[in-house]
């Protein structure tokens, strides 16, 4: 299953008013219950406010929300922080592969 989430508040630019923090926070209230009553911890989760078509948040930080100090998420490996989009997907952990243990190869049909 899925172990990781980012959450990424698109069209900010779209707000009223423009890239507007209230907003930001009803969606981001609303989305942490979601997935809370899903199975998965808000606490471990970045939501970061982005404008795909202005690029606000996406590889740099924007001046357009000053008000944004960022993203942080605790999980059991440690903690992560950031600003942008891209820092949340840096900080994804990839998941461990069991290369110590003997390779299987599950066997669908056989062909004569």
């Amino acid at each position: 299953g899925v172990k990781q989430l980012i959450v990424g508040v698109n069209k900010m630019d779209n707000t009223e008013p423009p890239y507007s923090e209230p907003r930001f926070e009803e969606i981001k209230k609303e989305v942490s219950n979601y997935i809370k009553k899903i199975g998965y911890n808000p606490a471990a989760v970045a939501f970061v406010p982005i404008s795909g078509w202005n690029g606000d948040n996406m590889l740099e930080p924007s001046d357009k929300m000053p008000w944004f100090k960022g993203w942080n998420i605790e999980r059991k490996e440690g903690k992560a922080e950031g600003k942008t989009l891209i820092e949340a997907l840096d900080a994804i952990l990839p998941p461990s592969r069991p290369t110590e243990k003997p390779l299987r190869l599950p066997l669908q049909d056989v062909y004569k």
